[in-house]
């Protein structure tokens, strides 16, 4: 099978050009250092590196407080974070500047990933959540790279396709890969599709470690001084296309009985920001949008958040939160950071990219799960007509937020004696192809 994957690898690999182009079509921003993608770059390290793999801006988030852990206790070590978007690159500047180094991962191919790791040396791969791919992994091995799989996860629809493969899986993950799976369910899905049993241990999601810096609280604050005074707040967090008409249809339904409430509208993804705010006016609603720089007047009906990295913010400045990626089939996006916030929650039904998490808040109250607009439409009147009960729910959030902390601690325990060992063993480099 690993065979097969290979000739797929070289048979595929004109087709990537146009899929960069493509993408830069609708993101100009996928053709900066591009030749990175395919291993080449200025970057590089003169030692041996700690490198983690984080996909886009909620992998950068997670993986952080394990960051500054590693540059803590491996301070003469340098830190490469890759990442496959552009958001997530930018989100990796926002947080840690000049600290650490940024590269675009390298597309599965053996010569482009042989290159990467030549630039880089890894003395320590930690790739966050699930990210499979075999010949990377086969260069860790080769190279005898300790690898480590952290915060990972395996929803429940990708088990069947994943066996489909899993003789290639199976190859795949017998490379002394250690698995720090998110919960039981998923520590068994590995096991499912190749992950040693010996191997997979299960640490609990550290997104449960997210700490929200007061100055994060201060800001929201202060923003909603200015822009909201004593008007009520709700925000629409991470949207996805089909999420931004049921929102706004809402919105406008409830500003007939609440005229002077305002939407923070946040989408996901930059590269929609411009349709968003077409939508926003086909409803007819007034808006300020966020890199205008301009304050809402009283008559405000939406702020657009059409900037990056500012979430947290927008939660400490809201009365409730509704989290996007969940009306449609997306699999959801955090409910940790407005839990971090004590914010009441309010969610669509599909929380398949993180279903512990959603279930544990929705059995302490913290979370309102709704289908559709009439759903959303109930579960914010509720939540704004009963401020002591949204207060109540959100405290609730932060409570299983602050009980199940610690997984952080327990992934420490099995990266260090890793990196320990592999301070001793030679880095086992090869030529670029």
């Amino acid at each position: 099978m690993r065979g097969f994957y290979l000739f797929l690898s070289y048979i595929l690999a004109p087709l990537v050009v146009p899929i960069l182009i493509w993408k830069a079509l609708r993101n100009p921003d996928y053709l900066d250092r591009w030749e990175e993608r395919f291993g080449f770059g200025r970057s590089r390290t003169e030692g041996r590196s700690i490198w983690i793999h984080a996909v886009s801006v909620g992998e950068v988030v997670a993986a952080s407080p394990m960051v500054r852990r590693l540059r803590e206790r491996f301070p003469g070590v340098p830190v490469v974070i890759s990442t496959v978007t552009p958001t997530g690159a930018q989100r990796v500047q926002d947080i840690f500047g000049d600290e650490v180094i940024h590269s675009y991962i390298p597309y599965d191919m053996p010569g482009a990933v042989r290159r990467f790791f030549d630039r880089f040396r890894p003395r320590l791969a930690i790739i966050m959540e699930t990210e499979i791919w075999p010949n990377l992994y086969e260069e860790c091995g080769r190279r005898r790279v300790p690898l480590v799989l952290a915060n990972a996860r395996v929803s429940p629809r990708s088990v069947g396709k994943y066996r489909r493969f899993v003789s290639l899986f199976t190859e795949t993950l017998s490379h002394g890969i250690v698995l720090a799976a998110q919960s039981s369910r998923d520590a068994e899905r590995f096991r499912l599709i190749g992950a040693s049993p010996a191997r997979t241990h299960v640490v609990g999601n550290i997104k449960f470690d997210v700490e929200l810096p007061s100055s994060v609280r201060d800001a929201g604050r202060r923003f909603r001084r200015e822009n909201a005074g004593a008007r009520p707040v709700w925000v629409a967090a991470s949207t996805h296309e089909g999420e931004e008409e049921v929102v706004l249809d809402v919105h406008r339904r409830l500003r007939e009985r609440i005229p002077d409430l305002l939407l923070i509208l946040v989408p996901r993804h930059p590269q929609r920001f411009d349709s968003v705010a077409q939508v926003v006016r086909k409803f007819g609603l007034s808006c300020v949008l966020r890199s205008d720089g301009r304050r809402c007047a009283g008559d405000t009906a939406v702020f657009l958040v059409d900037t990056l990295g500012e979430l947290p913010l927008f939660y400490a400045a809201a009365d409730v939160a509704f989290v996007g990626g969940s009306l449609v089939p997306i699999g959801g996006h955090n409910l940790l950071e407005p839990a971090a916030m004590a914010l009441p929650i309010i969610t669509g039904p599909h929380n398949f990219n993180a279903e512990d998490i959603a279930d544990m808040l929705r059995n302490a109250g913290a979370v309102r799960v709704v289908r559709d607009s009439t759903g959303l439409l109930e579960a914010l009147s509720g939540c704004l007509a009963s401020p002591e009960l949204s207060r109540q729910n959100g405290l609730a959030g932060r409570q299983v937020l602050d009980q199940n902390r610690g997984a952080l601690d327990r992934l420490m325990t099995l990266v260090i004696p890793l990196m320990d060992s592999a301070g001793e063993t030679p880095a086992g480099g090869s030529a670029a192809a």
